[in-house]
């Protein structure tokens, strides 16, 4: 009888404590709505869908994710300001929706200053790419070549307005070259062109291309960031190659609206990294080409951090004049 009742009083507390675990890292009892202003199947609904489904385990309740693609964005984030922000619902989305794209959309988007930052999930590093045909085997020998064809050779974006047309446009000021801007909607409209000889450069995103550059699909002339990637750690850098300064990376996480509490902030923050930092979902992430960071920035420093990038990519829109063309 005392056994019995000693294992019933075990089996019970070892209940209760498997179902307090949740609790937790929940931030509220009810399913949580999670908005991604792109279509699915893209790079923000892919991580969605990862960290959501690790989210819905580690919470205790659903993750719903809910398509709203359009307008830069901007149709995606009023569905977020206008839900009660009780964290209920949630914005997966890529950093340059806040960093990028408000300084070329027409009309201005002034939905941006009532979104905030929450966490990072994973991170992308822009990459210089080039055709099979491209007679460049390095970036040296591109630049050689960009010279010696004058006004001939285009380089392609995956919009107009984003770091991928940014950096083809500060490698045109800092190496003396003339390529031409193309911009697409999207990476893989831009890649299929540039993978079959139709274009000869391109500024892409390691993950989306990694696959094509391991099946020799495209060549690779460096990575755009100040270190390099572990998704392609033989690849140098733009800088180590004599081209500094040139940076360019997007994240893809959780914003929320502004008048979200920073109580629940916090706690989505720290679900989100621990998330993120799973075993099964960091293999996710890494085989889906991201980079994942043993931990991430807290939300007041993922909310400076994109301050900077914001007024440095002003910046970078005035002195180029760039402006959306699609």
């Amino acid at each position: 009888m005392f056994f019995a009742s000693r294992f019933t009083r075990r089996t019970t507390c070892a209940t209760l404590l498997a179902l307090a675990v949740p609790a937790v890292f929940a931030w509220t009892d009810k399913p949580v709505k999670v908005i991604v202003p792109a279509p699915a199947g893209g790079v923000m609904d892919q991580v969605a869908r990862i960290i959501g489904d690790q989210l819905s385990k580690d919470v205790g309740h659903p993750f719903v994710i809910e398509n709203r693609a359009g307008a830069g964005g901007v149709i995606g984030m009023q569905a977020l300001v206008t839900a009660p922000a009780d964290g209920t619902t949630i914005m997966f989305t890529a950093s340059n929706l806040l960093t990028e794209i408000p300084h070329v959309l027409k009309p201005s988007m002034d939905i941006v200053p009532k979104v905030r930052p929450v966490a990072v999930a994973a991170r992308d590093s822009l990459i210089l790419i080039g055709a099979p045909n491209t007679p460049a085997k390095d970036l040296k020998e591109l630049i050689a070549y960009v010279k010696a064809n004058p006004g001939k050779v285009s380089f392609a974006s995956y919009s107009s307005g984003t770091a991928s047309h940014y950096a083809g446009m500060i490698l045109n000021q800092k190496a003396g070259l003339d390529m031409q801007h193309i911009s697409f909607a999207g990476i893989p409209p831009a890649l299929t062109q540039v993978m079959g000889n139709q274009i000869p450069v391109m500024f892409s995103s390691v993950g989306p291309t990694k696959q094509f550059i391991a099946a020799g699909k495209v060549q690779v002339y460096g990575v755009v960031t100040k270190t390099r990637s572990s998704q392609l750690p033989n690849v140098p850098t733009l800088a180590e190659q004599g081209i500094p300064d040139m940076d360019f990376s997007n994240w893809v996480g959780v914003i929320a609206a502004a008048s979200m509490p920073d109580a629940i902030v916090n706690k989505i923050n720290d679900a989100v990294n621990k998330a993120a930092n799973s075993p099964d979902v960091k293999a996710k992430l890494v085989a889906a080409g991201f980079e994942v960071s043993p931990r991430d920035l807290e939300a007041p420093q993922l909310a400076q951090s994109v301050k900077a990038e914001f007024e440095r990519n002003a910046a970078i829109v005035k002195t180029f004049d760039i402006k959306l063309t699609q």
